[in-house]
């Protein structure tokens, strides 16, 4: 156990992001997969954009990193123009 003031605040801070990052993380590849099953291409186009927003804020955040939130949303473009 942490015998420093500091270290223990350190613990009970760097537990509160995590489990806040966490958050996010999931919300963010739980709307990717729904977005991944969408079958019409004007909702998909639709929601697009704010699935752009979503990653660009995680990737700003640090919480994935900018080439993953780039790939992806390559790929969420990509398969939009796939669909007829």
């Amino acid at each position: 156990m942490a015998n420093h003031k500091s270290s223990i605040k350190r613990i009970r801070q760097t537990k509160s992001r995590r489990l806040h990052n966490r958050y996010y993380a999931r919300t963010t590849r739980n709307a990717v997969y729904a977005f991944r099953k969408l079958e019409d291409r004007a909702e998909a186009e639709k929601l697009l954009p704010s699935m752009s927003s979503m990653l660009d804020k995680l990737a700003k955040r640090n919480i994935i990193h900018k080439n993953k939130a780039a790939n992806l949303k390559s790929k969420l473009a990509r398969q939009i123009a796939r669909m007829a």
